[in-house]
């Protein structure tokens, strides 16, 4: 069956786009029995998505579950395995001894080196001490690890190193405690659970510098877990021993147990899997939002440059800010108790302190330099030139404040919220983050895009308009250790790669030689054979000149972030389905699970 006949056996309408290879791009087309596995697929989503609405806020009426699995109690330190605290053997107690193993495990790590997650460490291992521990260890530089880091790392080994029986065997283990604890009945629907093991005890890293580093993440107990389940359900049990902090039956959110963690206070959840129908729903109506903004997006950047000149401060402060939460995709921030989380601030809680002015620099009129801690403690430094009336709004913002005094003091970001609710109904400060990183994508893609490039070429325009959109949003990550390794490694493959080239060039020269002497039809075979290898060495060649582009250009950008959760991924599906790329070549099977929707529903010619 071709491919154009096939296409009459798919699904009418958006849903029967989900298989495109088979009828968009003949490079791509799948095998009859898969191509109707995925239909099927596609048929049972949308019947899903078309079941009978809840009434307003309820997410559910029917939730059982087995409630978290959590992380297995310690286990001492074998016999042989010491800590010695100023050349001496010291035995810890338990308690002690589990948190010593939190740092011995990261001696290798740059974290250990640093003095906050040192003295945080020290102060929170301190706590976990018997009276008597505490009066010896004073000095976490006269403490010694080394034996316990040795055992961990050879442990590590031995586990890698492990026959093919053992590692199957514990493979069967993991999705034994998978099928108990991994899946709930929602409404009738087995669904995935996506994070149904607690978090283990551990040192806090953070990011950036964040100045909790190093303290104590206290083990999960069910005593502090609050479980939500329906009240026809059959109740998960606690473990032997224990009882939960609370049962609760709230069908108006979609969460199955929470707790609070001690570093930083934040709740934590356990949540549908990305792929379940709640999750979809809620990713779909998110991304629409922010398309229905497009609509509006010009008549209020003109109410908002309009308001750059108003009589009312409030107004105008509210405008500068909204200005550069559109323009520089700046995070509003949330308000926060004192002492609460690090000193991180977003666009309503900048302070004078974090906002330089320059009248003329490097050529530039009307400049503002940047420089703040965001979210995750990541620093934001950005020059921006920005309109005249904006540096003067700014200039009279700042006027006559202490360092420690805020830009923006007759704004918030509840009133700013409300202010955006009532331009457009759900419109938030992040709606535009949503909208300015999509946009963004969609422009970059069509820019830099083109039909005739190889699929490696297509994928190294699509990695650099996401992080066009990385930039945008201050996507940052530090350039992972391997990262020089790892360059030594694929440029010794381009350099043999570019050997073998050569010489692939030259056998062709020779039978080129041979083909006007001989004139046969063996020697012309010959040359086309030797062509052929030429044109596949130096596409292979390409292909990893591509690959060391893109890993040079991407050592210090994070592009999972944006991907995942600010791209409405409709953008890349059409994309590729427009450029014949395979979609597994963007989103790896988890991420087609979580955006199932999106390839359902997206075809070639889908716009943002």
């Amino acid at each position: 069956m071709q491919g154009r006949s096939m296409a009459a056996t798919l699904p009418a309408g958006p849903w029967g786009t989900l298989l495109w290879p088979a009828v968009g791009c003949k490079r791509l087309r799948l095998p009859l029995a898969r191509l109707y596995a995925a239909c099927r697929r596609v048929a049972t989503l949308k019947a899903r998505w078309e079941e009978e609405k809840h009434e307003d806020g309820v997410k559910w009426h029917q939730l059982e579950h087995k409630g978290p699995y959590f992380a297995p109690p310690y286990r001492p330190l074998p016999d042989g395995v010491n800590f010695y605290y100023n050349g001496k053997h010291m035995k810890l107690s338990p308690a002690a001894e589990e948190v010593a193993t939190f740092y011995a495990k990261m001696l290798s790590h740059e974290y250990t080196t640093k003095k906050v997650f040192q003295n945080n460490f020290f102060n929170d291992w301190i706590k976990e001490m018997t009276p008597v521990e505490r009066k010896k260890i004073k000095d976490l530089g006269k403490c010694d690890f080394t034996e316990i880091h040795k055992y961990f790392v050879d442990k590590q080994e031995a586990q890698k190193a492990l026959p093919k029986e053992e590692k199957q065997k514990l493979k069967e283990e993991a999705e034994k405690i998978m099928e108990e604890y991994g899946y709930c009945i929602i409404d009738g629907h087995r669904e995935k659970i996506g994070n149904f093991k607690t978090e283990p005890p551990g040192l806090f890293r953070g990011r950036g510098d964040h100045p909790k580093m190093g303290m104590l993440k206290k083990r999960v107990l069910p005593e502090d877990v609050i479980i939500n389940c329906s009240k026809d359900s059959k109740i998960p049990q606690p473990p032997p021993g224990h009882t939960w902090k609370e049962v609760r039956c709230d069908n108006t959110v979609t969460w199955l147990a929470s707790w609070t963690e001690n570093i930083q206070g934040s709740i934590k959840y356990v949540m549908l899997n990305p792929s379940s129908k709640l999750k979809g729903e809620k990713d779909w109506q998110k991304y629409e939002v922010a398309r229905r903004l497009k609509g509006v997006v010009e008549k209020i950047r003109a109410q908002y440059r309009a308001d750059w000149k108003s009589k009312e401060m409030k107004k105008r402060q509210r405008s500068v800010a909204l200005y550069f939460i559109d323009r520089l995709a700046l995070r509003a921030g949330n308000e926060k108790e004192e002492g609460e989380t690090a000193d991180t601030v977003g666009c309503c809680s900048l302070r004078v302190e974090h906002v330089a002015l320059h009248p003329r620099l490097n050529g530039k009129e009307n400049v503002v330099e940047f420089d703040f801690l965001g979210k995750d403690c990541i620093r934001y430094y950005n020059k921006v030139p920005v309109e005249k009336q904006v540096f003067k709004n700014l200039q009279l913002f700042m006027e006559n404040k202490e360092p420690g005094d805020d830009v923006f003091d007759r704004l918030s970001t509840a009133s700013l919220n409300k202010h955006l609710q009532d331009l457009m109904e759900g419109l938030t400060a992040k709606v535009f983050r949503t909208y300015n990183a999509s946009i963004t994508l969609q422009e970059q893609l069509e820019a830099l895009t083109s039909e005739e490039d190889s699929v490696a070429a297509k994928l190294l325009s699509y990695n650099r308009a996401n992080r066009a959109v990385a930039i945008l949003c201050n996507h940052q990550r530090a350039t992972p250790k391997t990262f020089e390794k790892s360059m030594q490694t694929l440029q010794s493959k381009i350099d043999a790669k570019k050997k073998q080239v050569k010489e692939a060039k030259a056998q062709l020269k020779k039978a080129k030689a041979d083909r006007r002497c001989k004139k046969d039809v063996k020697s012309k075979a010959a040359v086309e054979k030797k062509k052929k290898m030429v044109e596949k060495m130096e596409e292979q060649l390409a292909k990893l000149q591509m690959q060391a582009t893109d890993k040079e250009e991407n050592k210090q950008i994070a592009l999972g972030t944006s991907k995942l959760n600010y791209l409405d991924p409709r953008i890349s599906v059409a994309w590729c389905k427009r450029f014949c790329v395979p979609i597994e070549k963007i989103y790896n099977k988890t991420q087609r699970e979580k955006f199932a929707w999106a390839i359902a529903m997206a075809d070639e010619d889908f716009e943002f």
